[in-house]
């Protein structure tokens, strides 16, 4: 695959990412399938935070200065330090989905970028800017599969009734 591809796919992302988190209730929002698991309200901050922190900091960190010590990230202390639970759910989607264009503008700016750049954490070892890029489209997937198993079973727990006229989840 193609670095161009793989741009792509996260600029096309983001309208996955739109319709995916469109049309929910309150309820849903707020709901988690088990107490220590996400509700979609925790999801969409992580997104948020991820996409300016992490991916594009990262992959931009490791573009101009692969030398310099990268700015440390705290995503699972993130969700009660910056109170995710109290943010408004669809202004937390219009800010991760600006985000994301920003993103991808960025990244579709980039002239000749060298892809084989690599930072050297003192834990993760050598990090490319093509390993970020690759790890932030295997994120969004990532992401996908959760969201989908979150509407899953939500919609299992919420009718008494079969679900294998459906298909095996």
């Amino acid at each position: 695959m193609k670095h161009s591809d793989i741009i792509e796919k996260l600029n096309l992302n983001k309208d996955v990412f739109k319709d995916l988190f469109e049309g929910l209730s309150e309820e849903e929002i707020h709901w988690k399938p088990q107490p220590e698991k996400w509700c979609m309200l925790e999801i969409v901050c992580h997104l948020y935070d991820e996409e300016r922190e992490d991916f594009r900091a990262r992959l931009k960190h490791t573009l101009e200065i692969p030398d310099q010590p990268m700015p440390k990230i705290y995503p699972q202390e993130w969700v009660t330090e910056r109170k995710y639970m109290e943010r408004n759910f669809q202004e937390m989607v219009s800010k991760f989905l600006e985000e994301r264009e920003q993103s991808t503008e960025w990244l579709q700016s980039l002239s000749s970028p060298q892809w084989k750049n690599v930072h050297h954490h003192p834990k993760g070892g050598e990090l490319s800017v093509e390993m970020f890029l690759s790890n932030w489209l295997a994120h969004d997937y990532l992401h996908f599969r959760q969201i989908t198993f979150m509407k899953y079973h939500y919609l299992k727990t919420h009718f008494d009734t079969r679900f294998d006229y459906a298909g095996n989840w």
